[in-house]
């Protein structure tokens, strides 16, 4: 991978750059120390990835993030910053990850991890255009709870389920309506969550097995879970071609 970063500490761009070449994953083309420069940078080295810090004096990170929506084609952003209160700000302009600072490495590995899987997504299939639009899937999902905003880590949530006009996230913490349809979390979640029945996606790695009842009606269980989610006629052959890669139990 392509990797820029932009911060104007040149401390925290130097930690950045050996970071990144510890981990091995990447490599670091060019460098910014202020929203401005981090355009002129991207524009010209066309990176996959931008490691993007948020208070600089000038265009800050916010900012820089919304401009890059425009740019074809559009870079992963991973915000590296030293506060935490612009999370809600950075998922909504489809980041990655958030990274507080001081960033450990096992942090940021993960984070370009996640970029890569994306990119080879990409490069596996879809049209060009597709490729150039590079979609990102968010590691969090912001809800209200009570009058609150929270952020649900993705890897916490077990299921999507459709209820008439809402869908209801099930997650370690209980469950939650949210105004996004299955259809759009299908698709930006696509090799995370599978779609079982019309109505219900479950994420992949919560999966322990699939099993029949005595009506030959077929279910999936899902670790730390006790109710048991039907899989429809119509979705059972992929699901059992999928879990069968999986290797899971039962398909």
């Amino acid at each position: 991978m392509k990797i820029v970063i932009v911060d104007d500490e040149r401390l925290a761009r130097d930690r950045l750059r050996a970071l990144v070449n510890e981990t091995g994953v990447g490599e670091v083309l060019g460098e910014a120390g202020n929203g401005r420069d981090a355009l002129s940078v991207i524009h010209a080295l066309h990176p996959d990835v931008v490691l993007l810090d948020i208070r600089m004096p000038g265009m800050d990170g916010m900012k820089v993030a919304q401009e890059l929506s425009n740019v074809t084609p559009t870079p992963i952003v991973i915000f590296t910053t030293a506060y935490g209160d612009h999370a809600l700000e950075a998922f909504e302009h489809q980041a990655v990850d958030y990274l507080l600072k001081p960033i450990r490495k096992d942090r940021l590995e993960k984070a370009l991890r996640r970029a890569q899987a994306l990119l080879q997504q990409d490069s596996v299939g879809g049209s060009a255009e597709d490729a150039d639009k590079r979609p990102t899937a968010r590691s969090h999902i912001s809800v209200t709870i009570r009058g609150e905003l929270r952020l649900i880590p993705v890897n916490q949530i077990f299921y999507f389920m459709a209820d008439e006009k809402y869908v209801i996230l099930h997650w370690t913490q209980g469950e939650v309506l949210i105004g996004e349809t299955l259809k759009d979390l299908e698709k930006e979640f696509a090799g995370q969550f599978l779609r079982i029945h019309r109505s219900t996606l479950v994420s992949m790695v919560h999966i322990t097995s699939l099993s029949k009842d005595s009506d030959g009606r077929s279910y999936i269980r899902l670790k730390g879970r006790t109710e048991m989610l039907e899989v429809s006629r119509r979705h059972l052959p992929e699901v059992r071609k999928i879990l069968k890669d999986m290797r899971i139990s039962g398909a």
